[in-house]
């Protein structure tokens, strides 16, 4: 907070913002606000350039070495879930999954391609490290290993990672933002399509969004989109876990059990 204070003076109000990492704050000054935040990754910058989150309006070091960001504050406020389906959320995931400055920059920056495999074994290490043992994460578990052969890898693209629609940000002048992006990998973009299908858009109602997307629909695509959102369910269930958080983690573990009755349909 006191490096703060030195870069913006004593007309400022600092307060934290919340989050996990402790490392955001907000500005304020008369009429002015500002989002701050602590050794954010440059990668923020490409995300501010390509319009995916609010403006970035500088970028200052401390005398320790932490590089602070502010970022235009905006009014707004964060979607509904029955809004993910809307044409304005396929529009900016698919301008995301799309672009090749995103994606040289993560590259640039040291990024590795999340593979089913690497995956995989991600799941397996934590599952051994908290001794997690129940009848559907054990299911699931068995899925994931025994179809992640016939997983192909599409090109890699950014990857948000977590499109829930509280990373959704919607502005008073009707700008789409997705923000938070700490954990953005280099993946395939179905790890986040199936995500957002699954959780927030009726089945009847996928083969529209495909479309507007721009894929096809077929077997192998529901696989792929099944065996990601799997995975990614079992992550955040595990993270939960480690952190004690039984009551969140026990809803990932009722997602699970309703995944594995479509898995076990899609094995066939």
């Amino acid at each position: 907070m006191k490096g703060l204070r030195q870069i913006l003076g004593d007309d400022w109000e600092i307060t934290p913002a919340g989050g996990q990492t402790g490392e955001a704050y907000i500005a304020r000054s008369g009429e002015q606000k500002l989002f701050l935040k602590r050794n954010s990754s440059p990668f923020l910058a490409v995300l501010s350039a390509e319009g995916i989150v609010p403006r970035l309006l500088w970028t200052k070091r401390l005398e320790n070495g932490d590089v602070i960001t502010a970022q235009h504050w905006l009014n707004g406020r964060e979607l509904r879930a029955n809004e993910m389906k809307s044409e304005a959320v396929t529009e900016l995931l698919q301008k995301i999954h799309r672009s090749e400055a995103l994606l040289a920059m993560l590259q640039r920056l040291g990024k590795k391609a999340l593979t089913p495999n690497v995956i995989l074994e991600n799941i397996a290490e934590r599952i051994r490290a908290t001794s997690f043992q129940k009848r559907a994460a054990e299911e699931a578990f068995s899925f994931l290993r025994e179809t992640v052969g016939q997983i192909q890898f599409a090109p890699r693209v950014v990857c948000h990672g977590d499109v829930n629609h509280n990373n959704w940000l919607l502005s008073e002048d009707g700008s789409l933002y997705l923000i938070d992006w700490d954990n953005a990998i280099v993946a395939d973009p179905v790890l986040d399509v199936g995500t957002l299908l699954y959780e927030y858009v009726e089945k009847s109602g996928w083969r529209k969004w495909l479309e507007r997307y721009g894929l096809e629909i077929n077997t192998e695509l529901q696989l792929r989109m099944h065996w990601y959102t799997t995975a990614q369910v079992m992550l955040f269930m595990l993270w939960h876990r480690e952190r004690e958080e039984r009551k969140e983690a026990g809803r990932f573990y009722q997602r699970l059990l309703r995944l594995n009755r479509e898995g076990a349909l899609l094995q066939g």
